[in-house]
């Protein structure tokens, strides 16, 4: 039979990368979960300002710390078992929240699900790159991009149902409660489903566990493809460059440039203002809604717009490349940014006035919103992958962390808001896409179709390092010309 007949099982390599993805659902529903329970948390436990913000930011500390946890511990137990340990966390926190007697016991267990947080946002996407076929990676790792997504809408909704159906004095005894709740059903779900996944074969191969790693790699593809991916990511191993890492991140040319890339597009998926939308989009838009109701209403459609672009772009980025979507959304993150700007700056009525933010939100979603994610998984070599992606995603969180602070202050200095009129945000993160733009211009290379191998070569050529792409067999040379074929 013509291995083109059946090239890869994807139906294999969806269900498993659907499985490992959900760590990025539990990230989106966790992270954002806090949002329909906080007010009548707060009366419950008669928090004070200061207090009621320690209980929504948290969080973010327990992230940092899992970030900085999950390199040695996806290399040291393997990305599976590390997933399993991420999931039994989130299932402690939920229930613990949950459960709460005092604020204290309250903030120790969202602070743990801060800790899986940070787990999965690094584990999930390494496990989804090193899993996936080359021709398919863009689409089964924006999977990760999709649930987090996708949690966060659930999560809206499950609030505003909840919410609606509960008496207030209800809701403030056990209503916030029954929100947090909630999501048990995921993390059940996550648990359940992740006995079935096989490890990463390239974990399996950095360990020496050939036989493993190749029956895996035959599962996902024809046996005569698999064995020699199985050599080329073997191959990749013996080579000087990889003899000198052992698992160990060594700061040098060979390095550095990798962490400039990583970092800075972790960093430039914050910088556009994503998750001030995200989490003070009522805040943001009573500038221009009016009322809570309609600010809380519109909120709800812009992670709408944000999935819908999710969805759009999990089509096109191995079509369009990686490269050409960054570019196109940091460009269009300036025009509708600056729009929106002016149209707050204006006062420009109904729709005028968020139009420009609806569009952003499909444009980023499309893009910087779910390509960032597959773009840190396979940049790096699998021998420094998860500790150079848990430094970059640490260095996104501590991002994400500035910007949240700073914004509170920018929104409601009276000095900005006689000046700007509740746009300087807007304007300030607009400039910030337009540096992205260039900044991916210059140093990130195209990586759609190639092999987890050979991309960090590419990424060296950018800071003109010389290096070495992996020699490839006749063999998988062969299953190359095959890798991505012309239809």
């Amino acid at each position: 039979m013509d291995t083109r007949q059946k090239r890869y099982n994807m139906k294999y390599v969806i269900l498993c990368c659907t499985v490992a993805a959900f760590g990025g659902l539990l990230m989106g529903y966790d992270s954002s979960i806090i949002s329909g329970a906080i007010e009548p948390l707060s009366e419950y436990f008669q928090l004070s300002p200061a207090e009621t913000g320690w209980a929504v930011s948290n969080i973010l500390l327990g992230s940092l710390i899992g970030c900085f946890m999950a390199p040695r511990l996806s290399d040291k137990l393997g990305r599976k078992k590390s997933l399993a340990i991420t999931a039994l966390l989130f299932t402690v926190s939920v229930i613990g929240t949950a459960l709460a007697h005092n604020f204290t016991v309250f903030v120790i267990f969202r602070m743990i699900g801060g800790l899986a947080i940070g787990l999965a946002s690094v584990i999930s996407p390494i496990y989804l790159a090193e899993l996936s076929p080359s021709k398919f990676r863009g689409r089964t790792t924006a999977l990760y991009a999709v649930c987090c997504v996708g949690g966060q809408s659930v999560v809206l909704l499950t609030n505003y149902f909840i919410t609606k159906s509960t008496l207030p004095d209800v809701m403030i005894n056990m209503g916030w409660r029954y929100i947090l709740a909630t999501a048990l059903v995921p993390c059940a779900l996550f648990i359940l489903f992740i006995a079935f996944i096989p490890e990463s074969p390239r974990w399996n191969v950095l360990k020496g566990k050939y036989d493993e790693a190749l029956d895996t790699l035959t599962k996902i593809s024809n046996r005569e493809h698999a064995e020699s991916v199985f050599n080329e990511i073997k191959h990749s191993f013996s080579d000087k460059t990889a003899q000198q890492h052992k698992s160990r991140l060594r700061l040098d040319k060979t390095t550095i440039p990798l962490l400039i890339v990583g970092i800075g597009l972790a960093v430039g998926n914050q910088i556009s203002g994503i998750n001030v939308i995200q989490y003070f989009g009522p805040t943001l838009l009573k500038n221009v809604a009016g009322s809570t109701d309609s600010a809380l209403l519109q909120t709800f459609w812009l992670s709408i717009c944000q999935f819908i672009g999710v969805l759009a772009g999990m089509m096109l980025i191995d079509k369009v490349g990686r490269r050409k979507l960054l570019l196109l959304g940091a460009i269009t993150s300036c025009v509708c940014l600056t729009y929106s700007f002016i149209a707050f700056y204006y006062h420009l009525p109904g729709m005028l006035a968020v139009i420009g933010l609806f569009a952003y939100m499909i444009f980023f979603g499309m893009t910087w919103g779910q390509i960032v994610w597959t773009v840190l998984g396979e940049v790096f070599p699998t021998e420094i992958r998860s500790i150079c992606v848990g430094i970059s995603i640490c260095a996104m969180s501590m991002a994400n962390f500035v910007i949240s602070s700073t914004f509170p202050i920018m929104n409601s200095s009276p000095m900005l808001l006689d000046m700007f009129h509740g746009g300087f945000p807007l304007l300030l993160f607009a400039i910030f896409s337009l540096g992205m733009y260039f900044f991916t211009f210059r140093y990130l290379p195209e990586t759609a179709g190639v092999s987890l191998e050979k991309i960090h070569a590419l990424v060296l050529r950018k800071f003109n390092v010389e290096a070495e792409l992996p020699e490839t067999t006749s063999t998988a040379k062969a299953s190359e010309s095959f890798d991505i074929p012309r239809h």
